[in-house]
Order: C-alpha cells, then structure tokens, then sequence
C-alpha cells in the first residue's frame, strides 16, 4: 500500500523523544523529566523499528478541521500502538492494509506530519 512513509512527496523524519539519564527509560512524545524516576531526561533519537503491539482501523472520518478529506473521500485505515526496539510503544497510523495487519508483525515508524506513521519493514528496503 503506497503510503507517506514510502512516497518521495513526504518528508519523513525519525521520531524524537527522551531518554533519561539515571534510569535510561526512553519516552515519546520528549519530556524533559522521566515518567519512572523523575530525574532528568535528555532529548535522544528513537529507534525507527518495532513490532505492533496492537491496532484496530479507524472507521469513521476525524472530525473536520483539522482533518481534511481527500478529493476520493474517506477510507477506512488502521492504527496502532508500535514497540520501539527502545521499549517505547508509539501511536502511528499504519500504511499497511487492515487484511494484512497482525500483531507482531515488524514496522518502521517515522515522523510525519499529525502522528507517526508505520510501513511493513520490509517497504522501506
């Protein structure tokens, strides 16, 4: 499925967020103190890999505006939670096919514009 993460028309950047540096526990979206501990977090570059960890599809238009439907209308796309090989778990649109999505199946996430988006991690070879 052609999606934002595979298109040369959308800027995709790696995901930014924090890691803390007494605990190291690595959080998205930033915060500059740690969830865990409280300590102090530094901003840190997440890793772009990871394994769905669950999803469900999205079946009904967002609420409009901000979302602005495409000229061929709404679809219906999946979205899910992603876990980073960092252990951060993601909320990221998935460019992937409700039939072919499973749990487990391993993505590549990156930033776009709105929230992160997922590809198969074998699309971005």
């Amino acid at each position: 499925m052609e999606g934002p993460l595979s298109g040369a028309a959308h800027a995709i950047g790696r995901l930014h967020g924090s890691r803390c540096a007494g605990c190291a526990v690595a959080v998205y979206p930033a915060d500059p103190a740690c969830p865990r501990c409280g300590g102090p977090a530094d901003p840190a570059v997440l890793s772009d890999t990871g394994m769905l960890w669950t999803w469900t599809v999205q079946r009904y238009a967002p609420k409009s505006p901000p979302y602005a439907a495409p000229d061929t209308g709404f679809e219906p796309f999946a979205v899910g939670y992603v876990e980073l090989a960092d252990g951060v778990r993601v909320l990221a649109v998935l460019d992937v096919s409700p039939d072919d999505v499973t749990i487990g199946m391993a993505l590549r996430v990156g930033a776009a514009d709105g929230v992160p988006r997922a590809v198969a991690a074998g699309a971005l070879a």
